[in-house]
C-alpha cells in the first residue's frame, strides 16, 4: 500500500470547514491554496489566433510553465498539479500526439536544473507505460533526481484520466485483499495516484470552458473552481494573483454550516 496520507477530508463531526492550514501569501498576506490543480487549456486556439500550427500553441503552453510554477511558489503553494495530457488525448491525430509527447521531453530537458536548483519536486501522474521507453527512462531519472527536494512538489499529469484513476485504486484495493467491510474512502485515496497529498484546493481552468474534463474527479470534490478566459499560453503573474485573491475570499464550507450559518437558521 501507499504510504500513510494526511486526511482528505476537511469536515469536522460539526459539519464546520477544519482548514488544516491554508499557507499565507508572503506577496499579498492572503490565504492561498495549499494545492492547486490546473488544466492548461486553450493551446490550439492561441496558435489559430496567431496563424501558427497547433503545435506552436502547445510548445508556448510548455514554455510558460516555468513562469507559473515561480509565482505559485512565491505565494507559498505547496503542490502544483498540472494536466498535460488526458487519456482521451490519445484519440487526437497522431501528428499531434507525437508532438506532444516530444514537448513532454522538451520539459524535462529544458526545465530540469531549473526545478531541480529551485527544490522543487516533480512527480508524474498517469499511464506512463504508454511513453517509448526511451522518455520512460528519462521521466523516472527526473523523478529520482528531484525526489530529496523539500519545496513546491509539481505533478505533470501525462496520459491521466479521473475516471481510470479511481479504477486504477479499486484494483488496487482488490490486489491487497482489503475485505469490502474495510472499504472507506480514507482507504480509497490512499490508493488513488494523489494518495500520499492533500486534495486540491483550488482547480483553475484556462481559456473560458467551464467544464473539468475527467480531472481528478474524486480529489477535486470540494475543491473551489476557478475559470479564466486567458489562453494558457497567455496566463501569468498577474492572472494567478487574481486567481489566488479570489480564493481568499471564498468561505470554504465543505457542505456543511459555518457558525454565522448556524445562527440565522436559529429561531429568535
Amino acid at each position: 500500500m501507499k504510504p500513510e496520507a494526511p486526511s482528505n477530508s476537511p469536515v469536522g463531526q460539526s459539519g464546520e470547514a477544519e482548514f488544516l492550514g491554508d499557507p499565507i501569501s508572503p506577496i499579498s498576506g492572503g490565504r492561498v491554496p495549499r494545492h492547486v490543480a490546473i488544466i492548461m487549456d486553450g493551446n490550439g486556439r492561441w496558435a489559430t489566433q496567431r496563424g501558427l500550427p497547433r503545435v506552436a500553441g502547445h510548445r508556448a503552453g510548455t514554455e510558460n510553465i516555468r513562469r507559473v510554477i515561480e509565482r505559485f511558489a512565491d505565494h507559498g503553494v505547496k503542490y502544483l498539479t498540472l494536466y498535460a495530457f488526458s487519456t482521451e488525448n490519445w484519440q487526437r491525430p497522431q501528428p499531434e500526439v507525437r508532438a506532444l509527447i516530444r514537448l513532454l521531453h522538451f520539459f524535462i530537458r529544458r526545465e530540469l536544473a531549473n526545478l531541480h536548483k529551485n527544490n522543487v519536486r516533480l512527480q508524474m501522474l498517469g499511464h506512463l507505460e504508454t511513453l517509448p521507453d526511451w522518455l520512460q527512462r528519462r521521466v523516472q531519472s527526473a523523478i529520482e533526481l528531484t525526489s530529496g527536494n523539500t519545496g513546491l512538489v509539481l505533478n505533470i499529469c501525462f496520459s491521466y484520466g479521473g475516471r481510470d484513476d479511481i479504477v486504477m485504486a479499486v484494483r488496487r484495493v482488490i490486489e491487497e485483499e482489503i475485505p469490502a467491510s474495510e472499504l472507506t474512502e480514507e482507504v480509497l485515496a490512499r490508493n488513488l495516484s494523489t494518495g500520499t497529498m492533500p486534495d486540491p484546493d483550488l482547480v483553475i481552468r484556462t481559456a473560458g470552458d467551464l467544464r473539468i474534463s475527467n480531472f481528478l474527479l474524486w480529489q477535486a470534490a470540494y475543491a473551489e473552481l476557478y475559470f479564466t478566459d486567458a489562453f494558457w499560453p497567455d496566463f501569468g503573474r498577474e492572472d494567478i494573483d487574481i486567481a489566488l485573491a479570489e480564493y481568499g475570499r471564498r468561505k470554504r464550507k465543505f457542505g456543511g454550516l459555518l457558525p454565522e450559518d448556524i445562527e440565522a437558521f436559529k429561531t429568535p
